[in-house]
Order: C-alpha cells, then sequence, then structure tokens
C-alpha cells in the first residue's frame, strides 16, 4: 500500500470507484488551521462521526497554528493520482515538501503522502460523489484521524480531528483540524 512509484494493477473490485479523484485534478492553495481542545469530555461517537463546520464553533477549541498549503493534483489513470504538497508554516518560517498518491487498490482507496520524517497512510471510504472520509489508526506511537475531504468546482474543505502520542481515546479528541483552499489551475 506505501508504493507510490508505481500504479498497482486495476481489479474487478476497482472498476466501481473509476474516476474518483478526478475531481481534485489541478492545483489548489489555502489555509488549514490546527485546533487544541485543552480539557474534553468523555468521547461522543454522534460528534466524531458528524464532521461539519459548526463544530469549530460550538466546541471550545482554540487556534494553535495555521499554514498556508499549495497542492497539485494530477491523475495519471481513472485510479490513480499524484500529488504535490507544500506547506508554509509562516510563524516558523519554513516550508515542507511532500509527494504522494491517491489510488484506488483491490477495491479500496487509500491517500500515501511521504513527508520528509514519516509516510502517511490514510484509508478512505466514499461518502457521496464529492466527499471521502480518510482515516488511519495507528498504535505505536498513537496516530488516530478521521477527517471529511469534500471537493466541487472551486472549493475543496478538509475538516477532522486526531489523537496522538499521550492522548486518552476515552475521551474527545485534542486536535482538530480544518483547511479552505480554492482552486488556482
Amino acid at each position: 500500500i506505501k508504493a507510490i512509484r508505481t500504479p498497482p494493477l486495476p481489479t474487478p473490485a476497482d472498476k466501481p470507484l473509476r474516476g474518483v479523484f478526478h475531481a481534485l485534478d489541478g492545483s489548489w492553495e489555502g489555509s488549514f488551521e490546527i485546533f487544541h481542545w485543552a480539557d474534553p469530555p468523555a468521547r461522543s461517537e454522534h460528534v466524531l462521526q458528524g464532521l461539519s463546520d459548526s463544530l469549530f464553533t460550538r466546541l471550545p477549541l482554540e487556534r494553535v497554528d495555521s499554514l498556508w498549503v499549495r497542492q497539485r493534483y494530477h491523475s495519471e489513470s481513472p485510479f490513480f493520482q499524484r500529488v504535490e504538497i507544500e506547506d508554509h508554516y509562516p510563524a516558523k518560517g519554513r516550508t515542507v515538501r511532500s509527494r504522494g498518491v491517491n489510488k484506488v487498490q483491490d477495491g479500496k482507496l487509500w491517500c500515501v503522502v511521504q513527508k520528509p520524517d514519516e509516510t502517511v497512510v490514510h484509508q478512505g471510504m466514499l461518502m457521496d460523489a464529492n466527499t471521502i472520509v480518510w482515516s488511519r489508526a495507528e498504535e505505536h506511537p498513537l496516530k488516530v484521524e478521521r477527517f471529511r475531504e469534500t471537493v466541487d468546482s472551486d472549493r475543496y474543505t478538509i475538516i477532522g480531528w486526531g489523537y496522538y502520542e499521550g492522548d486518552d481515546h476515552r475521551r474527545m479528541p485534542r486536535w482538530w483540524f480544518r483547511g479552505c483552499y480554492r482552486r488556482i489551475r
């Protein structure tokens, strides 16, 4: 699954997901914000599954970081798309460049991003023609994430949450994030 150099050979199980990433083709840029919940209550599956913009006004979240993002997507086939990502951290004066792919493999959606310090793998679930919910669940070190990615003709949004090393997964996540990007070409 972590391989990004060569597209996997399509299988019959992949055919229903043909072209699932095409809406992302092109270049996008915008802001990505990271929020912290200082003292989260007990975990609520209803809230965690219902990812919406209103969470960022209803929950006591404090914005702790903001970055400027540029992403370029290029589909090489109906099942395989390459991505280049630039994350610019203005407060830190640094830019992080990553490469990756979105792919359909064995009837499943995968997003694999090779960052300078790690390879991140999310499995996706198609919610509707414009929305994929991505997730990962790693135990050592703890990295559990879920986010909703929605794309229309000129807007691309991300809303999600994460648990990381030292977090208590019996409580609501301390870390939340959202991104809003516009198509630039």
